[in-house]
């Protein structure tokens, strides 16, 4: 059982159109409508929800279900909601997989669910591949278009201005409306201002935290991070030794071997093994690669 969670902003392409040329399995689908807004904002994105699921339906055969989040600027009610709704979907099939797209919707709700999919993974770390993050970025972006056509449409208006047989009132209104919003577009950008929510101007978006590195559960993420994967552990023990000018013993391997434990999927999930007969291919998983890339500065400290 596939399941994508799909937040519904007021993109379509971006939300369906991967899983199509891709070529993804997809079983069952929640679309997330947000409920506050402006009523043409809040109507737009519902009308688009609609239309997606009945192309999930029609075109993927994907059993789909429409969930309302009741204020996308409310990260934690957000994050709670995307905490049940993932562990419901992993609870519902032992093998099925949860797909999170966080391409769509306001930066609070795709950041929540984000984070409560990378915090059910640490809780569960049996289930830790069965939980998935994606984005799509967009072929192009249309307000640039947009606005373009607009200038073409005012500059229109302004030759008509003064032309026989036209309501010159009704032309000049669309020229000073279509003015004031091209300058506004200039000047601004697509949005116009910050709006208030809960008592500030912004919303703290938290991130879950790394998982404590003990020092030389460092010198090995490192190590995998600079020399890539590993056949086996005791390939990864030996250049260990080489690295820190180690004696090479059934002790240290042993060392060697506990602490890659720790550090695997059954433990804080920095690195991820594959059997290959009687040994271990070991190398960084995705967070452990993002770990690395963050204490890069240490590992310099480290070998100066």
């Amino acid at each position: 059982m596939q399941t994508h969670i799909v937040p519904v902003g007021f993109d379509y392409d971006r939300l369906i159109a991967p899983l199509i040329r891709d070529q993804l399995d997809v079983d069952r689908v929640i679309l997330l409508e947000g409920a506050v807004g402006s009523e043409a904002n809040v109507e737009y994105s519902r009308r688009l929800s609609g239309k997606l699921e009945k192309d999930f339906t029609n075109l993927l055969g994907a059993e789909t279900e429409r969930v309302v989040v009741a204020d996308v600027y409310d990260y934690d009610a957000a994050f709670e909601q995307a905490y049940d709704l993932i562990n419901a979907e992993l609870d519902d099939s032992e093998t099925g997989e949860v797909w999170v797209n966080v391409s769509a919707m306001p930066r609070p709700v795709s950041f929540a669910f984000a984070t409560a999919a990378h915090s059910i993974m640490v809780e569960r770390q049996e289930d830790r591949d069965r939980i998935h993050t994606y984005y799509t970025a967009p072929e192009k972006y249309l307000e640039s278009e947009l606005a373009e056509e607009l200038r073409a449409g005012r500059d229109l208006l302004q030759d008509l201005l003064g032309g026989e047989d036209v309501d010159d009132e009704r032309v000049r209104e669309r020229f000073e409306t279509a003015s004031d919003l091209l300058s506004e577009f200039d000047e601004r950008g697509t949005t116009i201002g910050a709006k208030r929510i809960e008592g500030g101007h912004i919303v703290e978006l938290p991130v879950a935290s790394f998982s404590n590195v003990k020092p030389f559960e460092e010198v090995i993420l490192f190590a995998l991070g600079e020399h890539g994967e590993f056949a086996s552990v005791s390939e990864l023990a030996e250049r260990l030794a080489r690295d820190m000018n180690e004696e090479y013993t059934d002790s240290f391997r042993s060392k060697v071997i506990y602490n890659v434990d720790r550090l695997g999927p059954g433990g804080k999930g920095y690195i991820e093994q594959e059997e290959r007969g009687k040994s271990y291919q070991t190398r960084l998983s995705r967070i452990g690669e993002l770990w690395v890339r963050a204490h890069a500065d240490e590992d310099d400290v480290l070998e100066d």
